[in-house]
């Protein structure tokens, strides 16, 4: 009896054991934030509510997941200084050294001509109350010390790992097979600098490897009338250079023999006519190889595949095309509307940020942003020059944050000249998770006076597999 008991204590230290060296599973089940959920914790107008607070992922993730998607604060901040070399905090405050932190309002812009200075000739023209033909204007603001920002111990400790790996061609295009993991170029230098940058964008963790979204947005015509709106929900996969979420590395064979980058599957689900319609982008790594879009149109219960060149269609109810989605995401290719490109500039501006418990709102007079904090920023700003005289641009100006590679706001002209599209991400950080949400997002159409205010909020997905992006999940998520 008493071995049998030795025996049963043995066994049991060995399972204890065996636990513990065994890595803990990802949750398997299906959570999710729906649109509702959001709502209820901050509406798109007047809501200074902190939804950042209220709905954070340490309550809405697993115990598990969550735990495994923190890192150390300060073992973030110390490793990502490292890599880019500075903090923001240190090499920001040059220009126009007379504005310090503290409320300005629109008055205070005679009082203070140093702002003009500061802010990009966009943003110092919206410094006002709001008014037709756009939203987005903003009478106050609140100025507050630059913050260091930085990314997940993970990507981080890749972007280290990897630093003077990648190579571009003699065309400034990415060797793809030189590329792992990580920031590609977290310190551009060189002929092609500006194609360093926006690699370093292409290439974003802007979210996690295998993510769910939501997404609820209003349109307003030049009255400022509001004549659009819509729900969605999407599911997204980082198929190569998998840091955050299990599988590491490439997502699958599959992925691997067919050079796929990114998958994006987005559903509507209001307005009623609309509802239920699908879109799936699939990104290839090739420069040169076209991407896949097909849409499927619930009406018809069919799937349609669209021309690879319909990256120029505007997407439905928006004021954005599909090569604008993410703000910016055409890649850079010598055969599919190639670009020039250079850093016209390398210097600090004064932009707008989430406060980190989420409380920015828009305002339902005037359509105003409100409650958003600023800081000053070291940006590039490069110029893409446009050599197709067929695509719809005829230059894209990019302006980046040097620290983080994060790209802050986008302006696209067309063949005129004309300043034509303007988009703006106002992205939420996550501090403990070393990780930048979509947060919310402003676009305008300056030749059609209309405009678009997108709030998104992204939930960490290990439970998405090949079901959730395939062909036949198109057909699942439209029914």
């Amino acid at each position: 009896m008493q071995k049998v008991k030795i025996f049963g204590m043995c066994l049991l230290v060995f399972f204890l054991a065996l636990a513990l060296m065994t890595p803990a599973v990802w949750a398997a089940e299906e959570y999710k934030v729906t649109v509702m959920d959001l709502r209820e914790h901050k509406g798109l107008f007047d809501d200074p509510r902190p939804y950042l607070k209220t709905l954070s992922y340490k309550k809405i993730l697993p115990p598990e997941v969550y735990a495994r998607l923190t890192y150390d604060v300060e073992a973030m901040k110390k490793l990502w200084a490292e890599i880019v070399g500075f903090r923001a905090l240190d090499v920001v405050g040059k220009i126009a050294p007379e504005i310090k932190p503290g409320t300005y309002t629109y008055k205070d812009k005679e009082r203070y001509p140093e702002l003009k200075e500061l802010m990009t000739q966009d943003y110092y023209k919206r410094f006002n109350p709001g008014a037709p033909p756009f939203a987005g204007n903003f009478p106050e603001i609140k100025i507050v010390p630059t913050r260091q920002y930085y990314y997940a111990l993970p990507i981080a400790e890749a972007t280290k790992k990897n630093m003077g790996k990648t190579k571009l061609d003699d065309k400034g295009l990415i060797r793809e097979e030189t590329y792992m993991a990580g920031h590609p170029f977290p310190r551009p230098s060189g002929k092609f600098k500006a194609n360093q940058i926006i690699y370093n964008w292409l290439k974003r963790y802007w979210g996690w490897d295998s993510q769910y979204l939501i997404q609820d947005s209003k349109g307003f015509a030049g009255s400022l009338r509001e004549d659009n709106s819509q729900t969605a929900e999407g599911w997204m996969v980082r198929f190569k250079g998998r840091l955050t979420i299990e599988p590491y590395g490439w997502f699958d064979e599959r992925a691997q023999n067919l050079g796929e980058d990114r998958i994006f599957n987005y559903k509507f689900l209001g307005p009623r006519d609309m509802f239920g319609n699908v879109i799936t982008s699939l990104k290839y790594l090739g420069a040169d190889k076209f991407d896949r879009m097909m849409l499927y149109v619930n009406v018809l219960r069919r799937v349609r595949v669209m021309s690879a060149t319909d990256l120029q269609d505007v997407v439905g109810g928006a004021d954005t095309i599909y090569a604008d989605s993410e703000i910016f995401s055409q890649k850079l290719s010598a055969t599919q509307f190639p670009y020039k490109c250079e850093v016209i500039a390398e210097r600090e501006y004064l932009l707008p940020v989430t406060p980190l418990d989420g409380s920015g709102y828009m305002s339902s007079k005037g359509l105003e942003l409100r409650d958003y904090e600023w800081e000053r920023r070291p940006v590039y700003v490069v110029k893409m020059t446009q050599l197709d005289k067929n695509f719809v641009y005829s230059k894209r100006i990019l302006y980046i944050d040097k620290e983080t590679f994060m790209l802050h706001f986008v302006e696209n002209y067309d063949q005129k000249g004309r300043l034509y599209r303007t988009s703006e991400s106002i992205s939420s950080f996550i501090p403990e998770m070393g990780m930048f949400i979509y947060g919310d997002n402003l676009c305008r159409d300056h030749v059609d006076k209309h405009s678009s205010w997108v709030r998104t909020f992204f939930t960490p997905a290990p439970w998405i597999n090949r079901k959730h992006i395939s062909v036949r999940g198109l057909f699942v998520k439209g029914k």
